[in-house]
């Protein structure tokens, strides 16, 4: 895992090499082991590196010829693709296999790429530059152009951090994560600057964007008649051999254990595949009244011979390091879920560099109450995603669900089978843009590698085929999954009633809502989307039913003021809030 930047200049021009530094210095937390930094003609590279494979040979950019590759992520077929290719392969790096690609299929070199990644590749002598994005999109990749040319980064901050745009805020993608928590499609909240979409590939030649290639991540989808059995032994081949290539390292690695049914299938098989004890780490809420996954991650750790890590986070501790995290997290989440991801990353970053988590689970298999809802007789449907987080605070308005719409309209079009649609949706709009941003920001700010063996394109391959009650099984999603479990795992509580990842900030707000509603209702991020008379009046009475608005406007704040102000982010919540 790594961090990687560049620039294609127009009209011939020269990189900056200032504007390349000060890249690279944005994104050395993604990679604290090495730095490369390469131009030529009128492109310049960057890469900061964590090494992970080939430690003391996969220094990038990796070479051949003069062509040059950079990548951030993991190449989980490199084992085959260096069979297939003629090589001459210089380094033990599973992305260089990547390169060879390139050299023998051009631009659609990421179609037979199995893993997480985001690529550039300088071809001097076709006078082009190539950027690449996995189909997931779980691996983040930004661009920008400019009058002078096109940058790009793994980071929008490594974007603003050089000079190339100046911070300020797009207010339809804005919207959106106020209502959605997360923005949807490629524009982000920072004007111009845009997302290359998961599976596409970008041809830059003079600094311009002249061909898009686009890769599915999702089959069509096609109902494969199996008997229970037969699907549970087929879930059990594929789920073997993805959790084995994603466990593929040259340092040590852990998993994330919530206790859910996600994390304990990863734990499973992980607890299968290795001959030593899995490192598990858990995030717990001492002294709250939402319910502690402890004792069923216990159960499964223990059962596993796993040694299991407890990591008791506090009020104190989400008061002290919540700015700290609305830094790293620079493309917008307000997923209350990023306060334990950032907490268990710092933790894991003692002993692991990789981490395999869950995320993907309940989106190839149906997991989402929202989606038994969603498939419900009329009147008793419900719409996913079309409820403003903010209703109520700000002036009613439907430009926010233009993005989800398109979106929801694509999935519709590609998937007749409604179930399949509801899930291509989340893939499309949730899962990269927030569960895998909040996964890739509160890693990588601790130089930790997030892995998500259940978003691997065999696995994908293999849930869009099952028939709908082999997901849906009466009030339960993942019934095949939950199967595997009850089958091959005990130890777990296969078919027990999903509850979700309940974070209590609903309570830690409630209890600091007096000092809190001044600070929040008076940054003038959040003034120039609702009154301050209205936010005052929110936090004056904080509810189960509220508590999401007051956080979302109280992250958004935060993210508002280091992103968009440039404010600093030493200090815990109120010192930040509280400066003029």
């Amino acid at each position: 895992m790594c961090g990687i930047a560049g620039v294609m200049m127009r009209g011939g021009r020269v990189p900056a090499p200032a504007a390349l530094a000060r890249m690279a210095q944005a994104l050395r937390h993604r990679g604290p082991d090495g730095e490369g930094i390469r131009t030529h003609g009128d492109v310049g590279l960057v890469h900061t590196r964590l090494s992970i494979v080939d430690i003391a040979g996969g220094a990038q950019p990796l070479m051949a010829g003069d062509v040059a590759l950079i990548a951030n992520g993991e190449v989980y077929n490199d084992p085959q693709l260096r069979s297939e290719l003629p090589g001459p392969f210089a380094t033990g790096s599973d992305c260089e296999s990547a390169l060879h690609l390139y050299l023998r299929s051009g631009e659609a070199f990421a179609e037979k790429l199995r893993g997480m990644y985001a690529v550039a590749i300088h071809d001097p002598g076709k006078a082009q530059l190539l950027l690449a994005r996995d189909p997931f999109g779980i691996k983040p990749l930004y661009y920008a152009e400019t009058e002078d040319g096109f940058y790009f980064a793994s980071e929008p901050q490594a974007l603003i951090a050089a000079g190339v745009v100046t911070a300020s805020v797009d207010e339809t993608p804005r919207d959106e994560v106020l209502a959605f928590n997360f923005s949807v499609g490629v524009e982000t909240p920072f004007s111009r600057i845009a997302r290359v979409a998961p599976g596409e590939t970008l041809v830059i030649a003079d600094g311009r964007i002249i061909r898009r290639h686009s890769r599915t991540a999702l089959p069509a989808g096609i109902d494969v008649a199996r008997s229970d059995t037969d699907a549970v032994k087929a879930f059990d081949a594929v789920w073997q051999d993805s959790v084995q290539a994603h466990q593929r390292s040259d340092v040590p690695f852990g998993m994330f254990l919530s206790g859910g049914i996600d994390s304990t299938a990863v734990l499973a098989m992980m607890a299968r595949l290795n001959t030593q004890s899995v490192l598990a780490f858990t995030a717990a809420f001492p002294d709250t009244n939402v319910h502690d996954e402890r004792d069923a991650a216990r159960a499964a750790a223990k059962a596993a011979s796993a040694r299991h890590v407890e990591i008791e986070i506090t009020a104190a501790d989400f008061w002290r390091d919540l700015p700290a995290i609305a830094e790293a997290v620079d493309d917008p989440v307000c997923d209350y879920a990023v306060a334990p991801t950032y907490v268990l990353a710092r933790a894991a970053a003692r002993d692991v560099k990789v981490v395999l988590t869950g995320e993907g689970g309940d989106e190839l298999f149906a997991g989402y109450g929202r989606m038994r809802a969603a498939l419900r007789p009329w009147p008793f449907n419900k719409t996913p995603w079309r409820r403003d987080m903010l209703r109520g605070l700000r002036q009613p308005s439907t430009a926010w669900t233009a993005g989800m719409e398109e979106a929801r309209r694509r999935a519709a079009a590609r998937h007749g089978d409604e179930l399949r649609a509801l899930q291509a949706l989340d893939c499309a709009a949730w899962l990269p843009n927030d569960l895998l941003t909040k996964l890739d920001r509160c890693l990588m700010a601790h130089g930790v590698e997030g892995r998500v063996p259940f978003l691997d394109a065999a696995v994908a391959d293999f849930a869009f085929s099952l028939l709908r009650a082999q997901k849906i099984r009466g009030r339960r999603g993942k019934w095949v999954v939950r199967q595997w479990l009850a089958e091959h795992f005990p130890a777990a509580d296969a078919f027990a009633k999903k509850r979700g990842f309940t974070v209590p900030v609903g309570a830690w707000i409630a209890q600091e809502a007096a000092r809190l509603g001044p600070l929040v209702a008076h940054q003038s991020g959040v003034a120039e989307v609702c009154a301050p008379e209205a936010v005052h009046g929110l936090f004056g009475g904080i509810t189960e039913d509220n508590a999401g608005q007051a956080w979302s406007l109280l992250f958004y704040a935060l993210w508002h003021r280091r992103h968009i102000i440039g404010d600093k982010t030493d200090g815990d919540v109120f010192e930040v809030l509280a400066r003029a």
